[in-house]
């Protein structure tokens, strides 16, 4: 790593991190998450310019200390404490993208990419691009390639609305039995009124591999004595 970096240096390393950051930030907002192109490319273009200063920070201490050997002693320079302060001060600009409504949290990846690209910012502006070459291709590929490869069975709760208790509760598990579907726990609630009551069963479901939640909703849905369905993460 240099210390005296020269105009076209600082040029090549804002520039890969505007890059970088900005096709980071196109896959997030092609998905509609909280943080997109822009967020993303000034969370890595920013950690880019702290990195940059510690360095010209570290060669003006270094200079300093040739030139004026004897305040080696009280001259300090570390590299770390700058860098430091992106690492926390980032996670407050990624928890503002966690969403928790209804036991359901959304924007983790988000929060995580951008923290990630901080990193990746710090790579670029201390000069160490195979890392940040290497970061940048594990990056994208966690974001869009991962998910297609690796399927995790996800255990997830569908609450069911109906009326007209026994015939639709039933029904509901005799399509449950014949196409294989583990209920692990269920939670069962009803509403009273005047001349006739809602019944609301939380169904804890596991499914086959064939098949998905999209599809067991609209079969469910078919039936004329279900109001409401819809899925519950856990």
């Amino acid at each position: 790593m240099e210390l005296n970096l020269s105009l076209q240096e600082i040029t090549i390393r804002l520039i890969m991190a505007l890059a970088m950051g900005g096709v980071i930030g196109t896959e997030r907002e092609y998905k509609n998450r909280p943080a997109g192109l822009r967020t993303h490319m000034l969370v890595c273009l920013g950690a880019t310019i702290i990195a940059l200063t510690q360095v010209e920070i570290a060669a003006a201490s270094l200079q300093q200390a040739r030139e004026f050997p004897e305040l080696v002693s009280v001259l300090r320079s570390d590299q770390t404490r700058l860098i430091a302060q992106i690492v926390s001060g980032v996670g407050f600009l990624g928890a503002g993208t966690i969403i928790v409504s209804n036991r359901s949290i959304k924007g983790l990846t988000t929060a995580a990419s951008i923290w990630t690209v901080a990193g990746l910012g710090i790579a670029i502006g201390m000069g160490y691009y195979l890392i940040a070459i290497c970061s940048f291709v594990g990056i994208i590929l966690s974001l869009t390639v991962i998910d297609r490869v690796v399927r995790v069975h996800t255990m997830k709760k569908m609450e069911i609305r109906y009326v007209h208790r026994s015939e639709t509760k039933e029904f509901i598990m005799n399509y449950f039995e014949e196409n294989k579907i583990n209920v692990e726990a269920l939670d069962f609630d009803v509403e009273f009124f005047e001349d006739y009551r809602i019944y609301t069963n939380v169904y804890t479901v596991d499914l086959p591999g064939k098949m998905s939640y999209s599809q067991v909703m609209e079969d469910l849905s078919r039936y004329k004595n279900i109001t409401k369905i819809r899925i519950v993460d856990i």
